[in-house]
């Protein structure tokens, strides 16, 4: 069988160890497996469609870069999993507690705290949800690792200091990083409030394009045959933040596709596809 090559993107030191542990499994199932790391998202579209990888660990943002290039070039893109933990997030829009701003319409010509500029869940989709309400502030951004598309979730920590220091009226950021903040202590629950939640949307999934290696149906095989209940298998979940692998579906990334068209996040990019 050839060897399976995935594409991953470096957003953490721990991306070594999850893919390296991942490498093992897949090779002890018989499945000869390799990954490339790279810096940003965007190095990693252009080498998928240049067939250097067989699949990629893509982020929403990448996934829609993906179909996108492909679709011009007249190929399909597919997911084809994705982390049970990747279905239905949300994001939410923090005020501090004693804040005057109660009502979303509030925040009309109000600075926004957001996260880096290609962060979904932190950028483009609360961004998206505001300005369908109708509310235009001045979006102050925080962009961290520009590239990686908000993965280390670093420009939404920044957003959310800068709204406890008073320098925006309000920080986007994942609603599930809430507690992740409060545990790192950047914040005690009594001093924020949750304005607005948007509605759900999908994360990350495994992409890949037409005229890939037989070996991906074996590869998305072993995938979901995963079990949170085999001690083998519960470390690399756990690492990779999941419980169960589920089939990859698209209907959940709406959301984003109308924030990127209503912002033109990906025309420059996709003028340069070929």
């Amino acid at each position: 069988m050839t060897q399976l090559v995935l594409g991953a993107v470096a957003y953490d030191a721990k991306v070594v160890p999850i893919w390296d542990g991942f490498l093992a499994y897949f090779e002890s199932h018989g499945l000869p497996f390799d990954f490339v790391l790279f810096t940003n998202y965007e190095r990693q579209v252009e080498a998928h469609l240049r067939g250097e990888i067989d699949v990629a660990w893509n982020s929403p943002l990448a996934w829609l870069e993906t179909e996108r290039a492909a679709r011009r070039k007249g190929r399909t893109a597919e997911a084809i999993a994705m982390r049970d933990t990747d279905r239905d997030l949300t994001s939410v829009v923090l005020v501090r507690a004693n804040s005057d701003v109660h009502e979303v319409r509030h925040l009309h010509g109000r600075r926004i705290g957001v996260g880096a500029a290609d962060s979904p869940q932190a950028t483009l989709i609360p961004l998206e949800v505001l300005a369908q309400a109708g509310v235009q502030g001045t979006v102050v951004r925080h962009d961290v690792l520009l590239g990686k598309h908000g993965d280390h979730v670093g420009g939404e920590r920044e957003a959310v200091k800068s709204l406890l220091a008073g320098a925006v009226d309000a920080a986007c950021i994942l609603d599930a990083n809430r507690l992740t903040f409060v545990r790192e202590m950047v914040y005690v629950p009594s001093a924020v409030r949750v304005l607005v939640q948007t509605p759900a949307y999908d994360h990350c999934n495994f992409t890949v394009l037409d005229g890939g290696p037989p070996s991906i149906a074996r590869f998305r095989e072993l995938l979901l045959a995963m079990s949170y209940e085999d001690a083998r298998v519960r470390p690399l979940l756990d690492m990779e933040g999941l419980k169960a692998w589920l089939p990859g579906r698209t209907t959940g990334y709406a959301l984003l596709e109308r924030a990127i068209e209503r912002f033109g996040t990906l025309d420059a990019w996709l003028a340069k596809q070929r």
